[in-house]
């Protein structure tokens, strides 16, 4: 539809630009007669009358030009008109049916898990915060030659929450790809079994 459309403003254009030139064609004065000596007034005539005789050749293949272009876009314009008019009986003639109950019930499923997983991979992220921040500290204790047990075990503490929170992200996803695949393969198995009766 977009090329049609193109076309179209593309036709207009040129319509307007060969329209103009024919305007400036039309507006320029005749040329003057050249003054030729008083011994040749015959050839002074045919000089003279030269580009009349060419200008007005031209305005007559411009307005022909414009005529063939103006032809051109009124078809082009009824065949937009007839496009669009099919593409709103498809459109306006058959509603978007609506999704049956199954399809609903698998939509939220899939909504659900992509819920629960994104709860897990928030809690990751905040468990790596947390033992990267941890990790940080220890490393600043340990520079400065400060045996610090409290931040051994809380570094400790984070890293196992770290790896719960991957471990939990993991499943939810693993939970959130077998949700989509159980609809894809119950089908795949009605239709074999369609095809082996």
């Amino acid at each position: 539809m977009t090329q049609i459309d193109e076309l179209q403003s593309r036709i207009t254009r040129a319509l307007d630009r060969i329209a103009q030139g024919v305007e400036h064609l039309s507006t320029l004065p005749p040329p003057a007669p050249e003054a030729a000596p008083e011994t040749e007034p015959v050839e002074a005539v045919e000089v003279a009358a030269v580009p009349d005789a060419e200008a007005a050749e031209e305005i007559a293949r411009l307005r022909m030009a414009l005529d063939e272009e103006k032809m051109a876009n009124a078809q082009l314009e009824e065949r937009v008109k007839l496009l669009h008019a099919r593409l709103e009986g498809q459109g306006g003639a058959e509603p978007a049916p609506e999704p049956d109950a199954a399809l609903r019930e698998q939509i939220a499923a899939q909504r659900e898990s992509m819920a629960e997983l994104d709860t897990e991979l928030q809690r990751m992220r905040l468990s790596n915060e947390m033992l990267r921040r941890t990790n940080e500290d220890m490393r600043a204790a340990l520079e400065a030659n400060i045996g610090e047990p409290h931040l051994v075990n809380k570094a400790m503490l984070a890293e196992l929450e770290s790896l719960r929170a991957a471990r939990a992200a993991e499943e939810a996803e693993m939970r959130a790809v077998l949700g989509a695949l159980e609809p894809v393969l119950a089908d795949a198995a009605g239709m074999s079994e369609e095809a082996v009766q």
